[in-house]
């Protein structure tokens, strides 16, 4: 029985962790070709903070509720939705709207979830893996035998990132800002963990690799875009997803000549169901062997209640977790 009211969390202003509200909507309705999920966990991601603070504006037409990314059962069918079935559990990449007992989704953008993982396991893929699959492998074109350089190697990204390339066969550098994610790093398969705050990057992937990285995915921004440069082997190509140490760098431009550089950037929520479509079935074909085989998997650093939502903000925002947050309904 589907009930008329859900509890969901919403940011009443602009503002710290302590501006998220809990507070009763209606169910949404599926319309066609989407599901109804009954949630049972959600994802906690950097974009929910940024919108948190009045920073990153839901896409037309999304929900106010925060969260990108579910798990849970299929309680309902949209007209012409037949990928799942009710009852089925699916883990799905959303607009917004995850942070709440009920979700809805077109199907296109849901995967079954992996017999090998919990349903709080399967809330913490999909976040991380559409949007390391879509520019790591699509936009980087990561190759077996290449290096990647990724940036922030102790965050949901850089996890499913050190993962997913070592699976594919390509070797990996990662920096991180202790000497315990450093040591955590290198037990998920990085070859070379490199602390940011006791040595450069720059000259350790130079080191390492002899001639630079071949892909590098950055989130950081500022000062690391000139660096990244210098740090690149000839042709690279450097993939920017987030920009958390600023947006307008002063960049010398000759390395990214002189190497025949690419740098190249996307975002993920924007985008519509049809693209977000293609990188689902590519994750099908690809990604969802090695998580029902064992080879790759979300790493969990916390889980919280519906209603302590500002506690897993907060944990975000101190930069001490590892690997996933997740909410628990």
């Amino acid at each position: 029985m589907i009930p008329d009211k859900m509890r969901a969390v919403v940011a009443s202003s602009p503002g710290g962790p302590e501006v998220l509200s809990l507070v009763e909507r209606p169910v949404p309705t599926p319309g066609p070709g989407q599901i109804l999920i009954r949630v049972e966990a959600a994802g906690v991601n950097r974009p929910d903070v940024l919108q948190r603070m009045g920073q990153y504006q839901p896409p037309p037409g999304a929900s106010d509720v925060l969260g990108l990314e579910v798990a849970g059962e299929v309680a309902a069918l949209g007209e012409g939705a037949n990928l799942f079935s009710v009852g089925e559990a699916v883990t799905a990449l959303l607009p917004g709207g995850g942070y709440a007992e009920y979700a809805v989704v077109h199907e296109s953008n849901a995967l079954p979830v992996p017999h090998s993982l919990s349903t709080l396991e399967a809330a913490a893929v999909p976040e991380t893996f559409f949007t390391v699959w879509t520019n790591v492998f699509d936009r980087g074109a990561l190759k077996p035998g290449e290096w990647l350089l990724v940036h922030g190697g102790a965050s949901g990204i850089g996890t499913t990132a050190i993962q997913l390339a070592k699976a594919w066969g390509s070797k990996v550098i990662t920096t991180v800002g202790s000497d315990e994610k450093a040591e955590a790093c290198r037990k998920l398969g990085a070859d070379v963990v490199v602390n940011y705050k006791t040595a450069d990057f720059v000259a350790a992937t130079r080191e390492a690799t002899g001639k630079g990285a071949d892909v590098i995915l950055d989130m950081v921004g500022g000062d690391y875009v000139s660096r990244n440069y210098v740090a690149a082997a000839m042709d690279g190509r450097i993939v920017q997803i987030a920009f958390l140490h600023g947006a307008s760098p002063q960049v010398d431009l000759r390395p990214l000549m002189m190497k025949r550089l690419t740098h190249t950037g996307s975002t993920l929520r924007p985008r519509s169901i049809a693209e977000k479509a293609v990188i689902a079935e590519h994750l099908r074909e690809k990604a969802w062997p090695l998580l029902e085989q064992g080879r790759a998997k979300p790493i969990i650093d916390s889980a919280f209640p519906l209603d302590q939502a500002d506690k897993a903000h907060a944990r975000m925002e101190s930069s001490a977790h590892f690997g996933k947050i997740v909410l628990t309904i």
